[in-house]
C-alpha cells in the first residue's frame, strides 16, 4: 500500500472517530481472522519473560543527582498496554518508563518522578480509566504523559474508528489538563516470529493503517506521536534474538532501549528541551510541513518519526510538522533508596 493509499484510509478512520462512524475496516474480515489465529498461536507461547508474570514496577524518583538545582522534579506517566508497562523484562531499570526518566533527568538536568498506570493486555478502550487515574488523584498533573496502545485493538478485532475515538478522548483530556501528550503509535505486528508469511504483511498493513490514523487522531487534539511501528519491524526483523524477550511478542530490554531513543527527543521537545536549531524543519533529513494524513501515512511507514501539528488549516485540511529526530542514547539513572526500596517491596509481593 501506498503512503497515499494509506493516507486516505487514515483520513476516513479518523473521520469515523471524530464522527461517530464505525464501519471503515483495516483488511477484510477473513484476512483479519487469519492474522488473529497465528497470533493467538503465537500468544500461547507468551511468559512475561519475568518469574511468576511479574511486571517489573518502575515508579519512583530518577536523577536525584540533580536534585541541587533546586529546580521541581518533571512528572513522567506512563500510560496504555504491556509496551508501556514494560512486561517482558526482568527489572524495573529495564522497563521504557525507567529509561524515558533516566534520558529526561539528564537532559533537563532535574529529577524525575515517573508513575506508571499502564496495563498489560489493555485496549484504547481502558484509556478512559487510565486517564481517571491520572487526574483523579491530589498529585500534579504530569508534565508530560507518554501513551503506547494499540496492538492489542488489531489482534482483538477492535473498530479502528473506535480505537481512534478512544485514544483522541484520552489526549484530548490530558491536553486540557495541562499536559504534554506524545503517543507512540501502533508496532508492527508483522515482526512476531511466529507469525509466517503472508500473514506477516497482513498484520503490518493493519499495525501501519491503525498507527497513522492514530496519529491523526493525536495531532488533532494537540499531541504529538512517535512511530513505533517501522522502527520496530525492520530492527525487530533483522535482530529477533537481540530486540524480542524471552517470549518472541514483547520487546527484550534491548528492544525497550530502541524505542526509548526513538521516543526521548520527542519528550524532551514537547516540554521545551531540545535546542532552538532542533526545531527547525532539516531538508537533508526529509522533514516538513505536510497535510496530516500524509504527513501519519509516511510516519506510519518509518522509524521513529515524529508529527506534530503544524497549521491548523491548509488547502487539504490541518497541516503537521513531520520530524526525523536523531535518537539519543538512553542511560538508565539511579532513582532514589526509598524508591528502589519501595519497588522490591512491590516485586516481593507480587
Amino acid at each position: 500500500m501506498t503512503n497515499m493509499s494509506r493516507a486516505r484510509v487514515a483520513r476516513r478512520i479518523a473521520a469515523g472517530a471524530a464522527y461517530g462512524g464505525g464501519g471503515v475496516g483495516l483488511v477484510g474480515a477473513a484476512a483479519v481472522g487469519l492474522v488473529l489465529a497465528e497470533v493467538r498461536m503465537a500468544r500461547t507461547a507468551v511468559h512475561n519473560g519475568t518469574s511468576g508474570g511479574r511486571v517489573p514496577v518502575a515508579d519512583g524518583r530518577y536523577g536525584d543527582g540533580y536534585a541541587a538545582s533546586g529546580e521541581p522534579p518533571i512528572r513522567l506517566t506512563m500510560l496504555g498496554d504491556s509496551t508501556a508497562a514494560g512486561q517482558g523484562v526482568h527489572r524495573a531499570a529495564q522497563t521504557p518508563g525507567a529509561l524515558l526518566a533516566s534520558g529526561l533527568a539528564a537532559v533537563a538536568e532535574r529529577p524525575v518522578v515517573l508513575s506508571n498506570v499502564a496495563l498489560p493486555g489493555a485496549q484504547s478502550d481502558d484509556l478512559d480509566r487510565q486517564v481517571a487515574l491520572v487526574l483523579g488523584t491530589a498529585s500534579p498533573v504530569p508534565d508530560v504523559c507518554v501513551i503506547m496502545i494499540g496492538a492489542n485493538d488489531v489482534t482483538r478485532r477492535m473498530p479502528p474508528t473506535r480505537s481512534v475515538r478512544h485514544l483522541s478522548a484520552a489526549v484530548r483530556r490530558l491536553r486540557t489538563a495541562g499536559a504534554e501528550v506524545v503517543v507512540g503509535t501502533c508496532p508492527d505486528l508483522g515482526t512476531i516470529e511466529p507469525v509466517r508469511q503472508p500473514l506477516r504483511w497482513l498484520a503490518r498493513r493493519a499495525s501501519r493503517q491503525l498507527a497513522a490514523a492514530q496519529t491523526i487522531g493525536t495531532v488533532e487534539q494537540g499531541g504529538r506521536t512517535v512511530s513505533l511501528g517501522d522502527l520496530l519491524g525492520p530492527e525487530f526483523a533483522a535482530h529477533p534474538r537481540e530486540l524480542f524477550g524471552p517470549d518472541s511478542f514483547h520487546p527484550s530490554a534491548e528492544g525497550y532501549a530502541t524505542a526509548a531513543m526513538a521516543v526521548l527527543p520527542t519528550v524532551c521537545a514537547a516540554l521545551g528541551l531540545w535546542p532552538a536549531e532542533e526545531e527547525r524543519p532539516d531538508v537533508t533529513r526529509r522533514e516538513g510541513f505536510l497535510p496530516v494524513a500524509r504527513a501519519a501515512a509516511e510516519a506510519a511507514a518509518e522509524a521513529g518519526t515524529e508529527v506534530t501539528a503544524a497549521m491548523p488549516t491548509g488547502p487539504r485540511g490541518p497541516w503537521a510538522l513531520l520530524k526525523r529526530r536523531r535518537r539519543q542514547q538512553v542511560e538508565p539513572l539511579p532513582s532514589d533508596p526509598a524508591s528502589e526500596e519501595a519497588r522490591s517491596r512491590a516485586g516481593t509481593a507480587e
